[in-house]
């Protein structure tokens, strides 16, 4: 596949490495690709998931899948999502989870954006909570070069105390741009 052999350039040129790997239980889950800092994110995180054979899927606006790149974004793993018709975002990936039988892992960012935020969307959370999926971990760590799978967190609806499991994790790893990170 060439997808994996150019994964496996990049990270040889850029001095990356990979940790971890998605278990068979993993397998079926919302992914958080965390910190996002920079657009570099993407090429890393999608580079890392390649490189694991993960069943990695993510979200764009269905008017983004026509001529000349919809094409590419589907072979990348892109889920339409049809915003005009005022569909909750939430209730959409949930029934996407519901209708798609087997392997998939749904990649958020929950920062929204490249920029610092205070606070995370938390969309991804009540996906995972409405879909009986687990949310793992995905990061990248510019300070070691590391991308990699960290724990899986299993939704218990005790969203405070759950978020702060997730974002203890997330302080320890440095995105490009450390100072847009989880504080």
């Amino acid at each position: 596949m060439f997808a994996k052999l150019l994964s496996k350039v990049i990270f040889k040129v850029a001095g990356w490495k990979l940790v971890g790997n998605l278990t068979p239980e993993l397998r079926r889950c919302v992914m958080i690709a965390a910190p996002h800092t920079s657009n570099w994110d993407f090429i890393y995180a999608r580079a890392a998931f390649y490189l694991m054979d993960a069943p990695i899927r993510f979200t764009i606006k269905k008017e983004f899948m026509g001529f000349p790149f919809g094409g590419l974004l589907k072979s990348m793993g892109a889920l339409p999502v049809d915003r005009s018709k005022n569909t909750r975002m939430v209730d959409a990936m949930i029934r996407i989870f519901k209708e798609t039988p087997g392997d998939m892992c749904v990649m958020v960012t929950p920062e929204g954006t490249r920029k610092y935020q205070p606070r995370w969307r938390m969309g991804f959370y009540h996906v995972a909570l409405g879909a009986g999926v687990p949310i793992v971990l995905g990061y990248l760590d510019y300070e070691r070069k590391e991308a990699g799978i960290g724990p899986a967190i299993y939704p218990s609806g005790n969203v405070e105390e759950d978020m702060e499991k997730i974002l203890a994790f997330y302080r320890t790893k440095k995105g490009k741009y450390p100072e847009k990170g989880v504080r």
